[in-house]
């Protein structure tokens, strides 16, 4: 028997665990973002997201969020920060557009989705905001470190 305590011994599955959600995660809102920023896949472009929005500097957030947050989380860079402000983006989804139609997704109108897909967002995005990036991290590589702990700063990670 293995005498090694178990947070030490179970410590890669934890971080390729943090690694694989981060890319999957991280693809969908880089994707999703470049359907908004660039149009591309289909997308309608900043102009016409803007419009879509209501106008204002909140769409662009958005959309730049969306963008530069899946990014963040893909490689490890300002995760907690990427995971964070990707959380407020979908419950601000819920709240103004997906909240009203009920839970599930919709198999006739995508317009008319519920919160099921934004809220497994939220599920995926709460452990990177909690744990941080893990070990596989460009932000592990290029953050300051503690002077107490020798880890990267929490706050930049």
């Amino acid at each position: 028997m293995n005498d090694e305590p178990l947070s030490i011994r179970d410590r890669s599955a934890v971080d390729i665990s943090l690694l694989l959600v981060r890319i999957v995660v991280g693809v969908i809102f880089a994707a999703h973002g470049s359907q908004k920023l660039f149009g591309a896949f289909g997308g309608m472009g900043l102009s016409k997201t803007v419009e879509m929005m209501g106008g204002g500097a909140l769409p662009y957030l958005v959309t730049i969020g969306e963008f530069f947050g899946g990014l963040g989380l893909i490689f490890g860079f300002l995760s907690r920060f990427s995971a964070a402000s990707l959380i407020v983006i979908m419950v601000g989804a819920i709240v103004t557009v997906h909240g009203k139609n009920g839970f599930f997704l919709s198999y006739s109108d995508p317009k008319l989705n519920g919160i099921e897909f934004a809220l497994s967002l939220i599920g995926c995005l709460i452990p990177i905001l909690i744990c941080g990036p893990g070990t596989f991290s460009i932000g592990r590589l290029l953050m300051p470190r503690s002077g107490r702990t020798g880890r990267p700063v929490v706050v930049l990670e």
